[in-house]
């Protein structure tokens, strides 16, 4: 593994990063975003990364990471990016190009990947339709040195049909009623895949191609599809020299990105390959260019990679208006392990939006989520910890020395509870707009993993569940955990039973003291917050149980305002709950005068 980086400079007044030693660079090119790790020497070999596309694509962002931090430690560099209208890369003006327009785009990086690396031969990794992608550009890229195919996208019409079920298994699993689905054409997880991208998608069939290099090749298979053996056959009949792989864990990486888990074994056994392809000797590399990190302009707003922190990196992007900056900054907390760039894309669709009325924004990972890498000590569940408060300090200092001030906080779920306490141990923050926060106070020795995968939901949500046909589904074929579902019913109904006793005695317990102190300092210090809850959120009801039905006993805490959004689910998929959240943020910047 790369080393854990320390700065060797001063805090910088730059919106760039600071000068780590050996460690990953931020990087914007051709209006795309991405990360470049250098190789601690000069080296001839460097590998390029073309992700899958959706929910996919947001859960292998820590595997992305881990093996290239193993490549450097190898002395090969890397560059993982994203492609046009995905991630925090720009939008392109039409899509009409279909997946050509991503071709161009991996020819584009493996060309900014030479120049910054100054290596001579490179290696494509692609894991789902970035595998075929990486199999349909391999032809033009002269330097091509191996590729790397992890769970291929064979049959471009099999995966659209994968898509649909993949995304009506999320909406179920989000107890997201019919008229909340996206059904118009493809998307899953918010989500959606422009049409001329579907289309040459659908015609995909990676078995029909011809005139492919004859680089060697590793193929990661999937257990349970055949047609990734078969295409490894198909390469090696064309002269490829091809090793085969069991992609272990697949399910466990891909299924949620809340308990996504890293398959350390095979990323291990990729990186090995890969040094195999390491020239022995020959001509020495050429110098590394010293490229900027680049600037994305979006007409309305500009947008620059950033890299900041103290004890390791954390890596983010920057968002400014065009034109004069209005209001205070707006630093967003990301939900669980999703990577800054937000499920389905909203954090950066909102922080553009936000741009275009004047406000400026950060939107980062917190160590050990996706791209930015553990700090030193850390726990390695760093959800509902204090460590994670840390990570909101180094960004506030961040912030601070850019004179962005002042700076309230936005966050959904763990990106909410995150947003409260932050508020409550850091002065500097003037506001923060919490959306369905799961609690105000994490128990101490209360298991993260086991309440991510079996929390309770809201009473409501059961019922509305019940009555879908997908539950009945799922119930015959024994999808469902019977007795922990009733155990959950059955702990939600006592409370809610409970709920006008809880309400007297909050002032009284422990929690309930902790959590009213929290408050009592908030409002002493005039921080102000916005309380947004989905009608049917389970965090909903915990409110409810401090401060009433209708949030009757928040009288005695006038800096908050609370906003209840209804026919709106955990995730605020309509688009009439985003745009609540987008209004309440604005709201709350507008109130505040920017340091210009």
């Amino acid at each position: 593994m790369a080393a854990v980086c320390v700065p060797t400079m001063q805090d910088s007044d730059e919106a760039g990063p600071p000068a780590f030693d050996h460690e990953s660079q931020p990087v914007a090119f051709s209006g795309m975003a991405g990360i470049f790790t250098p190789a601690p020497a000069r080296g001839n070999l460097a590998v390029l990364f073309v992700s899958p596309w959706g929910l996919e694509d947001l859960c292998v962002r820590k595997f992305w990471r881990v093996i290239s931090e193993h490549l450097a430690a190898r002395n090969v560099a890397s560059l993982r990016f994203d492609l046009p209208g995905t991630g925090d890369s720009l939008d392109p003006a039409s899509f009409e190009g279909g997946l050509g327009l991503w071709e161009d785009a991996i020819a584009a990086a493996a060309a900014e990947l030479s120049r910054r690396s100054g290596a001579r031969r490179i290696v494509l990794v692609g894991q789902g339709l970035g595998a075929a992608l990486a199999v349909r550009v391999s032809s033009r890229l002269e330097n091509l040195a191996g590729m790397a195919l992890l769970a291929p996208v064979v049959s471009g019409r099999f995966h659209l049909r994968e898509i649909a079920a993949m995304s009506r298994m999320v909406d179920d699993s989000l107890g997201l009623a019919e008229d909340q689905r996206q059904t118009k054409g493809v998307a899953i997880a918010g989500f959606t895949l422009a049409d001329p991208i579907a289309a040459d998608i659908k015609r995909l069939d990676l078995m029909a191609l011809d005139g492919l290099p004859a680089v060697p090749c590793l193929v990661a298979e999937r257990a349970a599809r055949p047609s990734d053996g078969e295409f490894a056959v198909y390469l090696a009949a064309r002269g490829a020299t091809v090793e085969r792989l069991a992609f272990d864990g697949y399910e466990a990486l891909t299924a949620n990105p809340a308990v996504s888990k890293v398959p350390e074994d095979v990323a291990a056994r990729i990186v090995d390959w890969i040094a195999t392809l390491v020239p022995a000797s020959g001509a020495l590399a050429t110098p590394p260019a010293l490229l900027a990190a680049g600037t994305l302009d979006g007409g309305t707003f500009r947008e620059t990679p950033v890299c900041f922190g103290h004890e390791s990196p954390l890596y983010g992007v920057l968002t400014r208006p065009a034109g004069k900056r209005h209001g205070a900054t707006v630093l967003f907390l990301s939900t669980g392990y999703d990577r800054h760039a937000g499920w389905g894309r909203t954090t950066v669709m909102m922080a553009r939006q936000l741009a275009e009325r004047g406000i400026a924004s950060l939107r980062f990972d917190a160590a050990n989520v996706a791209d930015s890498p553990p700090a030193p000590h850390a726990p390695a569940q760093v959800l509902y910890s204090t460590a994670q408060e840390q990570d909101v300090a180094a960004a506030l200092d961040f912030l601070t020395r850019q004179d962005l001030g002042p700076i309230i906080l936005a966050g959904r779920c763990s990106g909410a509870y995150l947003s409260f306490r932050a508020a409550v141990t850091d002065p500097r923050i003037a506001g923060a707009v919490v959306v369905n926060p799961y609690t105000f106070r994490w128990q101490p020795g209360r298991d993260v993993d086991s309440a991510l995968q079996f929390g309770a939901r809201a009473l409501s949500d059961y019922g509305q569940r019940a009555l879908q046909w997908a539950t009945v589904r799922r119930l015959l074929k024994g999808e469902i955990d019977v007795r922990r579902a009733l155990t959950n019913i059955a702990s939600v109904v006592s409370k809610k039973a409970l709920q006008p006793l809880m309400l007297f005695l909050r002032h009284y317990t422990e929690e309930g003291r902790l959590v009213h102190a929290a408050f009592r300092t908030l409002a002493r210090r005039a921080t102000k917050m916005t309380l947004v809850y989905s009608e049917s959120d389970v965090g909903w009801e915990h409110f409810s149980s401090y401060f009433g039905q209708r949030g009757e006993r928040m009288g005695e805490y006038g800096n908050v305002q609370l906003v209840v959004i209804p026919n709106a689910d955990h995730n605020l998929s309509p688009p009439h709950a985003r745009a609540v959240y987008l209004d309440e943020v604005t709201a709350l910047a507008r109130q505040f005068s920017s340091q210009n």
